[in-house]
C-alpha cells in the first residue's frame, strides 16, 4: 500500500501560487541559510529546468530570497523580499541555466557568502507539495530532506571520526533517526549528516568540534 502525505492532498501553508515553485523554493533556501554563519552578505541563485523558465511568473525568485532570509513558506514578507533584502544590504542575483538538462526539473544552486567571507554552495530540488531535497553541499553529493533536525559535520575522511561523532551524540542522549556519510573521494573531505527526531542542543557544535579532523559543524533545527 503506497503512502500519501497530507501535503499531497492539501498542500502546504504558503505564500504564492505553486507548492513546487514557491513553497519548495522557499524551503530549499531556508535550509541553505541554516548551513552558514549569519549574516549573509551575498547570495547567487542559479536556476535549472522549469525554475529557470518560470521563476519570475511563479514568484520563485521572491520565495528563494525570502527563504534565504529565514522566512517560512507562509511568511507574508516573502511578497516584499526584494525590498527587505535590499534594506539588509544583501547582494543577490538570479541566473537561469537552461543549458544543463541532466538535473531535476525544479533545481536551484545557492551560492552564499557571509560577512566573514565564508562561502558555501547548496543544491536543492523541489519535489512538489512543499517537499524538498538537498542533494549537494559544496559540490559533494548528499541527500537529506530537512524534515528532521540535523547535524551536518564537515570533516577529513579519517578512521575514527564517525565513531567520535556518534559518541558525542550518545553522551547527550540524542536519538539518531538517520545517519549518512558522503565524501568527495577516499581520504579527502567528507560530510556526515545525522538526522534526529528531537531538538538538538546548540552546544553539541562545540562538543563535536573538538576533534582536530573536523572542519565545521552545522545544526539545522526543525
Amino acid at each position: 500500500m503506497s503512502f500519501i502525505s497530507v501535503f499531497d492532498v492539501m498542500g502546504p501553508n504558503m505564500i504564492g501560487p505553486s507548492s513546487s515553485h514557491t513553497a519548495g523554493a522557499a524551503r530549499i533556501a531556508f535550509l541553505a541559510q541554516k548551513m552558514i554563519t549569519p549574516p549573509l552578505k551575498k547570495v547567487e541563485f542559479t536556476l535549472y529546468g522549469s525554475f529557470a523558465r518560470t521563476y519570475k511568473g511563479h514568484g520563485t525568485d521572491r520565495a528563494l530570497l525570502g527563504g534565504i532570509m529565514g522566512f517560512s513558506t507562509d511568511d507574508m514578507r516573502i511578497r516584499n523580499s526584494f525590498d527587505i533584502a535590499t534594506d539588509r544590504e544583501i547582494d543577490f542575483s538570479f541566473t537561469p541555466n537552461e543549458m544543463e538538462t541532466d538535473v531535476h526539473p525544479n533545481t536551484v544552486d545557492i551560492h552564499m557568502v557571509n560577512e566573514q567571507g565564508q562561502e558555501m554552495t547548496v543544491r536543492g530540488e523541489s519535489l512538489g507539495g512543499g517537499k524538498v531535497r538537498i542533494v549537494e553541499i559544496n559540490h559533494v553529493k548528499v541527500d537529506f530532506t530537512g524534515e528532521y533536525s540535523a547535524i551536518i559535520v564537515i570533516h577529513q575522511d579519517t578512521p575514527g571520526v564517525v565513531a567520535y561523532i556518534t559518541r558525542c551524540l550518545s553522551e547527550r542522549n540524542i536519538n539518531i533517526a538517520f545517519m549518512r556519510l558522503f565524501r568527495e573521494s577516499k581520504g579527502t573531505t567528507a560530510y556526515t549528516i545525522v538526522e534526529s527526531d528531537g531538538h538538538l542542543p546548540e552546544d553539541i557544535v562545540e562538543s563535536i568540534h573538538q576533534n582536530p579532523n573536523i572542519h565545521d559543524v552545522m545544526v539545522v533545527q526543525m
